[in-house]
């Protein structure tokens, strides 16, 4: 029998470019230092570049993002040095961090200075500063590609480059961490938070095109090194310890949001992020926790919002009722319940694709059938094509929803109103998910997911089992669409599709579970921020959305299949961890000879 075992690979440390690792690493800080100074100096002459870059002591715009990258990379690269007070920023790796925030650097910097060239017509329109960033940032990547690697690689069948690149920014194990003070942990969860409310607040609030493309790029790759220093496995133990606290620190970081907006389109794009989020969480029921592939679900938000606007006093509601929100919200979610128990009943006994066909079918059944109860194909229902608009805003004890009110000393207009009360749902929705996947029946729906025929072995009912995670999943996204009824004030058979430009739709409210991280409670919030939040802030790219949407997709499967935010389980199942399968065998020679007693 051949035994199985790995290797170290003897090339496995060294860098991509061979310097030596001290002049690499000056070569690093010295580069970021030089792209920090270039953007207190002018990178074009004219204004008509937005952000106005011709400041000389003063950066703005892009400059700015620059800045930040290059002060990172300096701060990474003195805690490489083994700077004191610093070391806690690096408890997993030294040199991958570097080598990502200089990218960030360079591609941050490189992007801008491209679009300067592009929109103004040549490179003859920069300034000596863009040299002066652009020349450092690309000798702060060059020395960031010159260190070696943080670990050392057990693969000696990929010797190709990219296989050696992506080895280059892998990262070992963060170190055990000393313990803290409980008010030092709770502090450290409450400023991370801070930070994650700045930067969002930023990404949203950025002003042109050029300024958010730079914000993305920028926030990918130093996401990206902080992920790969340790210090979100750090932070992640914090919040596991500090669960009660972790939840409060977000809901108050959450409900501060509006008040940082100074217009309200962003706030209605916060609203429509946490309607979009609360019903990709629904979903993550059926499809994360049950393996349930539903490609209709977006069906179960549209009940909700049209059961919620015929009883809401619309003045084309056919029912001519008008009840309070509170009734109204439990009608559209009761609505959605009986929907996906009556399709769920019948359509839960298939599997795999025979499942998701019968669902996707009925997703379209039920935008045409919205069309068709028009008093003409069927009864005057849902007045067709033209839905039902002039559904009126909500009113809570008094409170009216549609109007500006001044709270604090911040006015809130119309969508800063419906983000606090989709908020509040959206706590309700995470508390729920929250306790149904620690609970026996969430445990019985990854049973499900993992072997359906070994769990019913094991004495679960799977089909009991399905139809209360097909239920609940529906009923979540009913009780989103009502709150998306009034937001909209109007709603119409086209707004709930399998595909299409604008989320929320089948095909999004899918992919944000899987880009969020099925099975997670934050994955799929933060999948469909990123999938609402993207599109609505590139206007530009409206006619390739799709197109880029499956390109990221397909690279997001291969770099990182298990999501952005993974279980456990998906962890092992997606990465080799280095363990085998199968134990090493050893001969009876590789044993000693003898029996030694116990005790002797």
């Amino acid at each position: 029998m051949t035994n199985t075992h790995t290797t170290t690979h003897p090339d496995s440390a060294k860098p991509l470019i061979p310097l030596p690792a001290t002049l690499a690493r000056h070569t690093t800080t010295a580069g970021a230092a030089l792209a920090l100074i270039g953007t207190f100096m002018a990178w074009t002459w004219t204004s008509a570049f937005p952000g106005d870059l011709t400041v000389t002591g003063y950066p703005g715009g892009l400059q700015l993002l620059t800045l930040t990258t290059a002060a990172l990379t300096i701060l990474f690269a003195l805690a490489a040095y083994g700077t004191k007070g610093l070391r806690w920023l690096t408890p997993a790796a030294t040199n991958a961090p570097l080598r990502l925030l200089a990218i960030a650097t360079l591609g941050t910097t490189g992007y801008t200075l491209g679009a300067i060239s592009s929109e103004l017509g040549g490179l003859v329109n920069l300034e000596p500063g863009a040299y002066v960033s652009g020349i450092g940032a690309l000798a702060a990547t060059i020395g960031a590609f010159a260190l070696p690697a943080d670990a050392p690689s057990t693969d000696t069948t990929n010797d190709n480059l990219w296989q050696r690149i992506r080895h280059t920014l892998a990262a070992p194990t963060p170190r055990r961490a000393q313990p803290i003070p409980d008010w030092a942990g709770i502090l450290i969860i409450v400023a991370a938070f801070a930070i994650g409310l700045y930067v969002f607040a930023y990404g949203i609030d950025t002003e042109y095109t050029e300024l958010f493309i730079g914000f993305l790029i920028t926030a990918v790759f130093t996401f990206a090194a902080v992920t790969q220093a340790g210090l979100l496995a750090r932070l992640s133990a914090l919040t596991a310890q500090h669960r009660t606290v972790t939840l409060s620190a977000a809901f108050v970081a959450a409900i501060c949001f509006p008040f940082t907006q100074s217009s309200d389109e962003y706030s209605l794009i916060g609203a429509n992020i946490l309607i979009f989020a609360t019903v990709a969480l629904g979903l993550n029921v059926v499809v994360g926790l049950a393996g349930l592939l539903d490609l209709g679900y977006v069906a179960f938000l549209g009940v909700g919002a049209y059961a919620a606007a015929l009883v809401s006093g619309a003045s084309q509601s056919s029912l001519g009722v008008h009840f309070p929100f509170w009734a109204a919200i439990l009608v559209g979610a009761g609505a959605s319940l009986v929907f996906g128990v009556l399709i769920g009943a019948p359509t839960l006994r298939l599997r795999g694709d025979y499942l998701a066909i019968v669902t996707l079918g009925f997703g379209e059944i039920f935008r045409i059938t919205m069309n068709n109860l028009n008093g003409n194909s069927g009864p005057n229902v849902t007045n067709g094509s033209r839905g039902i608009p002039a559904i009126p805003d909500i009113t809570i004890f008094g409170y009216d929803l549609g109007i500006s009110h001044n709270v604090a000393g911040f006015t809130l207009g119309k969508p800063g109103n419906y983000y606090l009360l989709m908020l509040v749902i959206t706590l309700i929705v995470v508390t729920v998910f929250r306790r149904s996947a620690d609970s026996r029946i969430g445990r019985a729906w990854v049973a499900i997911r993992e072997d359906e025929t070994a769990a019913t072995a094991m004495g679960i009912n799977g089909f009991r089992v399905k139809l209360i995670a097909f239920a609940l999943g529906a009923t979540l996204a009913g009780l989103a669409g009502t709150v998306q009824g009034h937001l909209t004030s109007t709603v119409t058979p086209e707004q709930y599709q399998f595909a299409g430009s604008v989320p929320p739709n089948s095909a999004f409210l899918l992919a944000a579970v899987i880009l969020g991280g099925m099975g997670t409670m934050s994955g799929p919030l933060i999948g469909a921020a990123l999938l609402y939040l993207i599109p609505a802030k590139l206007q530009f790219m409206q006619d390739y959305q799709l197109l880029l949407f499956g390109v990221a997709l397909i690279v997001l499967m291969r770099l990182r299949p298990e999501g952005i935010v993974a279980d456990r389980r998906k962890k092992l199942e997606f990465h080799e961890t280095g363990q085998l399968d199968i134990p090493e065998q050893q001969s009876l020679t590789d044993t000693p000879v003898g029996v030694t007693k116990a005790g002797a």
